[in-house]
């Protein structure tokens, strides 16, 4: 909370500012990691055991170790200065789930989509569903051990993406790399917006 002085000198209080961002990306690319590893309060989670009723419908190339997935969304909340707070929301990663995402996009500042290069086309529902509304969003390159090294330009020509969004590498298990992913949302947001750039701490 700001602490600031009236003109007659008396003590201002003012609520921080709240953002609210979306994770977005395919099946099993760490959404549900990512919100757990930066949320400072017990993130809220709606998993459930995927079963053998799934198996025509989730793909589980590259994440054959995946036993639970999202059915509604993620919650979590990360402080970024004393003037911003973040809520995020994790989308989920299925298509028969999509129906949820309007819902979860009203409001939002902006999204963080989550990319696997084992499984980049997972990404294009998200990236086409945030270019049509409108919505910026950042693109965070996952860090698995199995997936081969790739540099984030080759990532952008792979996506289609527009010079100015960013792609940065990350890890989403790591609270300092999802903050790093954030933080960047949030300037790119302010700078098409012309506004001042709120300091990280």
């Amino acid at each position: 909370m700001d602490v600031g002085r009236s003109a007659d000198g008396t003590p201002t209080h003012r609520l921080p500012l709240t953002l609210k961002i979306l994770v977005a990306g395919g099946f099993g690319v760490g959404k549900t990691t990512l919100v757990g590893a930066v949320s400072e309060i017990r993130p809220l989670h709606t998993e459930e055991v995927l079963t053998s009723l799934g198996a025509g419908t989730d793909d589980l190339t590259g994440v054959e170790s995946k036993t639970t997935t999202t059915v509604a969304m993620d919650f979590g909340r990360i402080t970024i200065n004393e003037r911003v707070q973040i809520y995020l929301f994790g989308t989920p990663g299925q298509a028969r789930f999509w129906f949820l995402w309007d819902e979860l996009a009203y409001g939002a500042l902006g999204a963080v989509v989550l990319a696997d290069t084992r499984r980049l086309a997972d990404c294009f529902p998200s990236i086409d569903y945030f270019e049509e509304r409108g919505i910026p969003f950042v693109v965070g390159v996952n860090a698995f051990a199995q997936s081969p090294p790739v540099d984030v330009d080759t990532v952008r020509q792979a996506l289609d993406l527009d010079p100015e969004v960013p792609v940065l590498h990350c890890d989403a298990r790591h609270r300092q790399s999802g903050k790093t992913l954030l933080v960047a949302l949030v300037e790119y947001v302010a700078q098409r917006r012309g506004q001042p750039v709120p300091a990280a701490r």
